[in-house]
């Protein structure tokens, strides 16, 4: 179409115009064409430069989109265009149909599910959401979800449920960095900005009530005596003789144990820090695998439960403690037992401590000294707390 002489045009079609011309481009102005194909189909057409190069931006049918709608998508997107930015993505973005907060919060918990270890985690992950945040803005679009809707969906937990609320934000956070990262929003995080507008919760440190560490062999002494399944008394003792978790203990296999070398390897899915952890057996640990495998079902575990091939259950500890009628502690309090005798009754260093409980140093420093497992000082050390807690109690005077 030749370029027409004089004045640019300025809004020259009109409804009736656009309706009834035949096959052919005609200027609206501002860059804005009417396109009407031999077949009669008509469609708008922005021609404008973007980033320094001539582009024809497609507006839609004439069907769908009006002479007045068309102008003012024109006007917005060459907007877009002179202060630099390209229509084209914008105009991307605007077409993509935006999911609602709910259904990005599904999606990103069905891709973050297989990366939580925790059973709880993966549980609770989403059902928080849904209690806390779904009936505020679950529904808006992912987009659309600003700083005052996190705070009004925060503000009533945030002080009476603290450590619920700061699980929630920061997986209200996860989602809407994946959204951002996926195109769905711009802009800063809601999550994060709401902080500076909400009060100051109140630090609370719950620590799990444990033994002291000099009542623990007078303890093994009563455990041994107790009348409880052997299989579960024997995985009470193993924790104790050899500081681990309690889901560390129960989900122990025999093919993670090399009593040869006198190791017990644990696979990083099962350790907190995520990674493996090597723990060295002192010789009373070994005999109660030796006593273990006197039980053995002949499945993978070696504390086995009632079920063919499955362990003990997560309440098997607890509820042999109800029995001894101890509710002054817990079993993970005996992990709390050995950092203290650790600490009190040697001279190891405290990261050969921290590094028998698969712990991770928090001091980035100090870490980056220690890139071992230190496990020759921990054999030594583990081997004193054994050697500790199945000494004979000192007589009651």
């Amino acid at each position: 179409m030749p370029k027409p002489r004089g004045r640019h045009p300025h809004q020259r079609l009109t409804a009736v115009a656009v309706r009834r011309k035949k096959s052919g481009k005609y200027a609206d102005g501002n860059g804005l064409y009417l396109v009407v194909d031999d077949s009669g189909a008509r469609r708008w057409i922005l021609r404008t430069v973007v980033i320094g190069k001539r582009r024809d931006i497609g507006l839609g049918s004439v069907s769908l989109v009006g002479l007045a709608e068309a102008r003012d998508e024109a006007t917005r997107l060459r907007r877009i265009a002179r202060a630099g930015g390209d229509p084209l993505a914008d105009q991307r973005r605007q077409r993509r149909q935006v999911p609602t907060f709910a259904e990005t919060a599904r999606q990103v918990h069905e891709l973050h599910t297989k990366t939580l270890r925790n059973a709880r985690h993966r549980a609770t992950w989403l059902s928080s959401l849904e209690a806390d945040i779904f009936p505020v803005f679950g529904d808006r679009p992912v987009d659309q979800v600003d700083t005052a809707d996190v705070l009004k969906a925060l503000a009533p937990i945030w002080t009476t449920k603290a450590e619920t609320a700061r699980r929630v934000k920061q997986r209200v956070r996860t989602v809407l960095d994946w959204a951002k990262a996926s195109g769905y929003r711009e802009g800063d995080n809601p999550a994060d900005a709401v902080t500076r507008a909400l009060p100051k919760q109140q630090a609370k440190v719950r620590h799990l009530p444990a033994l002291p560490y000099p009542e623990v062999s007078a303890f093994l002494e009563a455990l041994r005596a107790a009348e409880a399944a052997p299989s579960v008394k024997l995985a009470f003792e193993f924790l104790v003789l050899t500081a681990a978790r309690t889901s560390e203990v129960l989900g122990a296999q025999w093919a993670e144990i090399d009593q040869q070398v006198a190791t017990w390897t644990v696979p990083g899915e099962r350790i907190k820090a995520g990674r493996e952890h090597r723990v060295p057996l002192a010789p009373a640990a070994l005999a109660v695998l030796k006593g273990a495998a006197t039980l053995a079902d002949g499945g993978p575990f070696v504390f086995p439960g009632r079920r063919q091939g499955r362990p003990l259950s997560n309440m098997s500890l607890v509820m042999l403690l109800r029995r001894l009628r101890r509710t002054d502690f817990v079993p993970h309090g005996m992990r709390s037992a050995f950092a203290d005798w650790a600490a009190e009754q040697t001279s190891f260093p405290r990261v050969v401590a921290e590094a028998a409980l698969a712990h991770v140093i928090p001091d980035k420093v100090e870490a980056a000294y220690f890139r071992s497992d230190l496990f020759d000082q921990r054999r030594v050390l583990m081997a004193s707390w054994a050697t500790f807690v199945t000494s004979k109690p000192p007589a009651m005077s």
